[in-house]
């Protein structure tokens, strides 16, 4: 492993936090205890916890310090309009509501926007996106282009949306049946894969064309900046904040969760230009969240992402957060790991049905990989596949799973050091070579909506 090399960290520690391995026989108890569900594992008993990449960053000595000078005043505390003006310089739209996290932000968005039989069209849309579209009775409709399914792939933005597929869709469907269109970037459902700008542009022009305003899902927004600097011609000397800006300048508004570029544990926002959309988010907002200029936060949170979204924008950190990730990749292709390429931005993705062929696609064979993973080396990851994403067929009841059967191994930012990613890399190499061991698992109980929160699950 040593002949791959490791990024260097554009940081230095200052404090750490102590954690412990158990034993096998205590995992497997705790997993039994769990339901076979990660998420039920109490965080104590995790070794590397590579479940999300969300609200899992370490803060920089900036943020905390910032955290002193949070003005706590109930409306108009000064760190919103901190926020306000970093925001603004970067998104450039014209009014900001702060929420307490990214599905907050899509909850007041879609409540005020998508009606039953709507459909809102989306590169690939992620687990919170889709079901604040769907129970709300309205479609959430994947058009990412074909390379995008495609593991092998190296193209340099998989995460495009297929433009020749979405003017069909809207003649089809009709423009008066599509509230709006999302962009998640990077699209974290398809391997974490980068848009490029002139994807962007284009769906922008296919919007503008129909009188559909075009969103974007900004959770990871830098990343996919920095990858436009690295792969598409003529943005090599553009800074990663003159790309966003350009990226953002095609839309009508945002939906983020800070809790991942914006370097925080807590907090989101939407922004938008439009003037009575506005009012109606901030109405909405103050029922559920709270008043608009502090959104369910606290005021030392609004400082703390104000600070991050400057931080996240140093190519420095970007360079080193990227390659990081990259490190992790090499060191599992290496070794014939079946995984996603190329590397996305924020995560290694393990394509679980090739690691694991012999468990059917009935049986969850990522969600196996999840519980394997954890047993043998106390490791937790997350599925994204046939529990998080199948539907159930209407007419038969059965399961229609989507194309990627994937488990997602999200590096938290600025957390773990390049031995502790060797160690996760080490120990899917041994459970690759003892796979045929693996087994499948049945459903006991679940949810009717984001049931891979909650569910329960019995070994086959």
């Amino acid at each position: 492993m040593s002949q791959i090399k490791a990024p260097v960290e554009p940081f230095r520690i200052k404090t750490v936090e102590r954690i412990k391995m158990t034993s096998r026989r205590e995992r497997e108890n705790i997993l039994q205890e769990a339901g076979y569900n990660v998420f039920n594992i109490p965080a104590e008993k995790v070794f590397i916890d590579l479940l999300t990449d969300s609200g899992t960053s370490a803060m920089s000595d900036n943020q905390w310090s910032g955290l002193m000078i949070g003005d706590e005043s109930y409306a108009g505390a000064k760190n919103f309009f901190r926020l306000e003006a970093t925001v603004k310089n970067i998104f450039c739209f014209k009014h900001v509501i702060p929420t307490h996290q990214g599905r907050a932000a899509e909850r007041i968005l879609f409540e005020t926007l998508v009606r039953k039989g709507d459909y809102v069209p989306n590169n690939i849309h992620f687990d919170t996106t889709r079901a604040n579209v769907e129970v709300r009775g309205a479609k959430a409709v994947d058009l990412v282009i074909d390379e995008g399914y495609d593991p092998d792939s190296e193209h340099p933005f998989k995460g495009n949306m297929d433009v020749d597929r979405l003017k069909k869709f809207i003649e089809k469907k009709g423009a008066k049946k599509i509230p709006l269109v999302m962009m998640t970037i990077t699209n974290n459902s398809g391997g974490g894969q980068p848009v490029s700008v002139k994807n962007i542009k284009e769906v922008s022009q296919i919007c503008k064309q129909h009188k559909i305003p075009l969103f974007f899902d900004a959770c990871r927004f830098a990343e996919n900046a920095y990858f436009v600097k690295k792969r598409e011609k003529g943005y090599e000397k553009k800074s990663v904040l003159e790309i966003a800006q350009e990226i953002f300048s095609y839309g009508q508004g945002a939906t983020m969760s800070a809790k991942k570029d914006a370097l925080v544990n807590i907090g989101g926002f939407v922004t938008v230009d439009d003037d009575q959309l506005a009012e109606k988010l901030k109405n909405l907002l103050i029922l559920s969240e709270g008043f608009p200029t502090y959104g369910g936060l606290a005021g030392r949170d609004l400082e703390a992402i104000a600070r991050g979204l400057e931080e996240v924008l140093e190519e420095d950190y970007l360079e080193y957060r990227i390659s990081q990730v990259a490190y992790l990749g090499k060191l599992l292709d290496k070794a014939g790991i079946p995984i996603f390429k190329p590397v996305g931005g924020h995560a290694v993705y393990l394509l679980a049905d090739r690691f694991l062929p012999h468990i059917p696609r009935h049986q969850y064979p990522g969600w196996a990989l999840t519980v394997a993973l954890y047993r043998e080396a106390g490791i937790r990851a997350v599925e994204i596949g046939g529990v998080m994403f199948a539907q159930k067929d209407r007419k038969t009841g059965k399961e229609v799973f989507p194309k990627l059967e994937l488990v997602r191994l999200a590096i938290p930012r600025r957390v773990y050091t390049n031995a502790h990613l060797e160690y996760v890399a080490e120990a899917i190499i041994e459970l690759y070579k003892n796979r045929e061991k693996i087994k499948g698992l049945r459903i006991v109980r679940e949810s009717p909506h984001l049931r891979h929160f909650t569910v329960k699950m019995e070994e086959v």
